[in-house]
């Protein structure tokens, strides 16, 4: 299964539809052109299967295409970023 974050600009979030109608979420707050990403959550019936990972990278790969910078906030997006370098490039 492929996931695939939503944006939702009105609410300043990406949303990521997971299994049995579960949301991870990443919340940010803008700065300029980049994502202050300030908050994350994966629904506590998921956490511990890799829904993390799956999140950060839903939410990477649509930060990317809309062509935005990230400035890590949240202790375990500072975390993901700093053990994938696959992401240093949105970095700003």
């Amino acid at each position: 299964m492929k996931y695939r974050a939503v944006h939702q600009p009105v609410d300043n979030r990406f949303i990521v539809p997971l299994e049995d109608e579960y949301n991870a979420v990443v919340n940010y707050e803008q700065q300029g052109e980049a994502l202050k990403l300030v908050y994350s959550e994966v629904p506590e019936a998921l956490r511990g299967k890799g829904y993390g990972s799956v999140m950060m990278e839903a939410v990477l790969k649509a930060i990317e295409q809309e062509g935005y910078k990230v400035i890590p906030v949240c202790s375990y997006i500072k975390h993901y970023l700093s053990t994938h370098d696959e992401w240093q490039h949105l970095l700003a």
